[in-house]
């Protein structure tokens, strides 16, 4: 069996002091997470991010800059996730939108509610996106090609 690591896009969302999460079923019960999922085939790093946040939140996403790519290997099951993260803004909400299966609503947390309730996010790269993003990590959009 050939080793390989998932790609999955992320988008942070800041208004107003509050970061967009939505809440979705998971096999250990709720939890919340950053708007985000994997990279399907033939589409670029920055339509998934968009296209993820429009599936799982109705909003549609307007990427500014790169916050990071991180790698984290989940404790439970053993898959190994390379994580693009993007900050952006979010407009041209359609409520009428039916959201991705598992996604049970959307959120607007304070850092320090994420914080508070660490153990309910999906993982730890919830909480360490939303503090390189308040120490001010970013780059340029154009740090990742796309050949």
């Amino acid at each position: 069996m050939q080793w390989k690591p998932h790609a999955t896009v992320a988008a942070i969302v800041e208004e107003n002091g509050k970061f967009l999460l939505v809440e979705e079923e998971t096999d250990r019960g709720n939890r919340y997470n950053q708007p985000a999922g994997h990279l399907e085939d033939n589409e670029t790093i920055l339509e998934a991010v968009i296209r993820e946040t429009l599936e799982e939140t109705a909003y549609t996403f307007a990427p500014t800059s790169l916050l990071g790519i991180y790698h984290w290997k989940h404790e439970h099951n053993h898959t190994t996730y390379l994580r693009f993260a993007y900050i952006g803004k979010v407009s041209n909400h359609q409520p009428q939108l039916k959201l991705d299966d598992g996604i049970i609503r959307t959120v607007w947390m304070t850092a320090e509610d994420i914080r508070n309730n660490a153990r309910l996010m999906r993982s730890p790269q919830v909480l360490t996106c939303i503090e390189d993003y308040l120490r001010g990590q970013r780059y340029p959009l154009s740090v990742v090609t796309h050949l």
